[in-house]
């Protein structure tokens, strides 16, 4: 079968398939690195010459292979990265793309208005035996055509008709793209650049579903609305944007317009960290990538500074209100790039932006009126304490003390554990975060701390800080409409949180009014969903009112988007990741289950609810300490957690009904028992032992277990 192969790339003079490689791979490893490719023997000495000048000489510094295979990795997709930056500019030649194009209206007969992106030289695989040909990705079509030795092979998918897509291995294959449709199969090979080629399949596929559930957005969308406009550049750094917002949680509109391989000076390791510097319209990040799970993201509306440093060293330095420097070094064209961060900092220091965001509990003075806003002042962090917490003191009974003082003995010595960290790594936007920062937040965030770091592990505070005075227009614009939504939100309110004292007054009820009806009028497609309450009820505890509105805004646009409207797509998709995960993870209960979509119907308030319907309040927050950290992997680990918990009651149930109850029995059994929250406030306090034949269980237990 590979013999045939061969024989096709032969005879098909314009397969660029390379018969050279150069391979990475650790004495105690079983898996190799593709480093370089080529197609003749000069060229691959060519690179194995550079990687023994450029590469090689700096291994022995490493203590450890994966250290090593980092570095390797690390430096090879940098180059690569740098490689593209060319090939963005320069489209395909014009020529050739005119030829494939030809070649494509004629094997095909699609219709006129079909517009081909892109082209690749592929194998596609029938049964043990690889056809070379040519892969086509046009608007709407995933097309394959071959035509070696008699046989023509001709192969047209929808975008749309696609129900997995994804980079596989296995032992005749060492990198392929699996595509399956209605089914049926199909595994594509041999590809110059495969990663480039998924992401551009990836970007097309998910375009053609969201065209059939989310008409609106396309019409607003010049590009995606007209197909002609699509060009595989265009798709290319939209792909690169969009994973780049994500990754470093920025408003939707940031573009990534630059990348540079770098080193940051990392000041508490006394080290420098590999990694890369990404550039948008306002902000600077870096991301290491030598295993050491640092980041930094610096909002341009923070620095005061850009200075070349050391030239030997090819250094970048950047200075942030903060008092804090950020060292960077061996920057490719570092000269140009200090001139270019000069001018967009000059560009960006408005008045509108001047926002102290180190301690962002001051940011929300100018909220409507301050609107008496109740729960609001839940919020507030100076005295350490929120307002509610402080209100209940009173309910404590006197045996209660004992334990009080151990539980706020306790909280304070997490509160210290942040402090020294903040003083070692930053407090505010640009703090470095790492596994340090991570760890702590599995711990539980203490209940002082807890409103301010949601804002910035979410990225709300710089929505925030981009946005002064809107929130309160949108109060005022949206005071007294009357909609479905509002209907909605009105029915629901006293729904949300009952029994929370916070809850049981007209103070807190208006305040969930105000931003549930000023988030529905900002984004009417959402407008209000079932589920919103709860979760804005929980950010109203800890956040002031414009706060939490902000932190609505990250979850229901960035964090968990499409989860809110009408058809819950979002949930219902990650709900089928669970289902897979499920599979891989738990196969006995994959097995024991005759229908896995029990797994989707118990599970999906766990999801539109970041397992706040489920589990006693003051356990659900430490859940959502880790959702605005990890995002939804937090959820899914923990969905995990939990039916591997309960494994052995779910393989004795006998239908749903029984595994529902033996969840719900587990729920109620998870306690906080650092939580410095008084019995009035607490729900899994109140359960008397006698109600579960659970043992307790301790959220932060099962948050370390679902990560481990």
């Amino acid at each position: 079968g590979l013999l045939v192969g061969t024989l096709d790339a032969v005879l098909d003079s314009t397969s660029k398939v390379a018969p050279f490689r150069i391979l990475h791979q650790t004495p105690d490893s079983q898996v190799y690195w593709s480093i370089a490719c080529g197609s003749s023997r000069e060229e691959i000495t060519e690179h194995w010459d550079w990687l023994e000048h450029n590469v090689m000489k700096t291994l022995s510094v490493f203590d450890s292979n994966e250290d090593i295979t980092s570095f390797v990795q690390g430096k090879i997709r940098g180059l690569i990265a740098e490689e593209g930056k060319g090939s963005f500019v320069k489209e395909e030649d014009p020529e050739k793309f005119r030829e494939g194009l030809m070649k494509f209206e004629k094997c095909f007969g699609l219709p006129e208005q079909e517009k081909l992106v892109t082209y690749y030289s592929c194998s596609y695989w029938k049964g043990r035996v690889p056809c070379q040909g040519w892969l086509y990705l046009s608007t709407n079509f995933l097309s394959f055509y071959s035509f070696l030795l008699g046989a023509e092979i001709k192969l047209t998918i929808s975008w749309d008709e696609i129900s997995k897509l994804e980079k596989t291995s296995n032992v005749i294959l060492t990198e392929s793209i699996h595509v399956c449709s209605h089914g049926e199969d199909h595994y594509f090979s041999m590809f110059l650049h495969i990663s480039e080629t998924f992401l551009l399949m990836e970007q097309l596929a998910n375009y053609a579903v969201r065209r059939l559930f989310d008409k609106e957005t396309f019409e607003n969308d010049p590009v995606l609305h007209d197909p002609l406009q699509i060009t595989k550049r265009g798709l290319e750094s939209r792909a690169h944007s969009e994973q780049f917002s994500a990754f470093f949680r920025l408003p939707k509109e940031e573009t990534l317009k630059e990348v540079h391989e770098c080193f940051l000076w990392v000041p508490f390791s006394h080290c420098n960290s590999h990694g890369k510097m990404c550039i948008s319209e306002n902000y600077i990040c870096f991301a290491s990538q030598d295993g050491s799970l640092c980041s930094v993201i610096i909002p341009l509306r923070e620095v005061v500074g850009v200075d070349k440093a050391d030239p030997a060293s090819r250094g970048v330095s950047i200075s942030t209100k903060g008092k804090t420097a950020f060292h960077f070094s061996e920057v490719r064209d570092f000269e140009q790039l200090v001139a270019k961060l000069r001018m967009k900092c000059s560009a960006t220091s408005s008045p509108q932006h001047v926002m102290n965001t180190e301690v962002s509990a001051s940011s929300a003075s100018d909220s409507p009126k301050d609107l008496d806003m109740g729960p609001s002042k839940m919020g507030q962090r100076d005295n350490s304490k929120t307002v509610s917490t402080e209100a209940l003191m009173t309910v404590y009974h006197p045996q209660d003390a004992e334990n009080l003082d151990s539980k706020m003995l306790k909280e304070k010595m997490k509160e210290q554990s942040w402090n020294i960290l903040f003083v070692e790594r930053g407090h505010g936007v640009s703090m470095f975060r790492t596994k340090k920062t991570r760890d702590l937040v599995v711990r539980g965030i203490p209940e002082a701390l807890r409103g301010e770091l949601w804002l910035l592990f979410s990225g709300a505070v710089n929505d925030m800080a981009s946005n002064p005075g809107y929130y309160t227009e949108l109060v005022e614009k949206s005071l007294g409409t009357c909609t479905l939504a509002t209907d909605e939100i009105e029915r629901d309110l006293r729904r949300s949180l009952p029994e929370h004292p916070a809850f049981q007054s007209d103070t807190g009820i208006s305040a969930l009014r105000r931003v549930l009806t000023a988030y529905a009028y900002r984004n009417p497609q959402i407008g209000y969903c079932q589920a919103m309450n709860i979760l804005t009820s929980v950010l109203l505890l800890y956040a002031k009112e414009e706060e939490a509105f902000w932190l609505l805004v990250a979850v229901c646009e960035r964090m968990l988007p499409d989860y809110f409207n009408r058809r819950i797509i979002g949930a219902l998709v990650d709900q089928a990741v669970f289902e897979e995960l499920i599979r891989v993870h738990l196969p006995q209960l994959t097995d024991h289950m005759t229908d896995m979509t029990f797994f989707s119907s118990v599970s999906l308030s766990w999801f539109l609810t970041l397992f706040i319907s489920v589990l006693p309040i003051e356990s659900a927050v430490n859940v959502v300490d880790c959702f605005f950290y990890d995002g939804i992997k937090a959820i899914l680990q923990l969905g995990l957690a939990v039916l591997e918990y309960n494994m052995e009651k779910l393989l004795t149930c006998k239908d749903d009904a029984e595994a529902v109850t033996v969840l719900n029995r587990f729920f109620e059994s998870v306690t906080n028992k650092d939580s410095p929250l008084p019995p009035a406030v607490q729900q899994g306090s109140n359960l008397s032992d006698t109600k579960s034949d659970h043992p307790k269980v301790d959220i932060t237990d099962l948050i370390r277990e679902s990560n481990e």
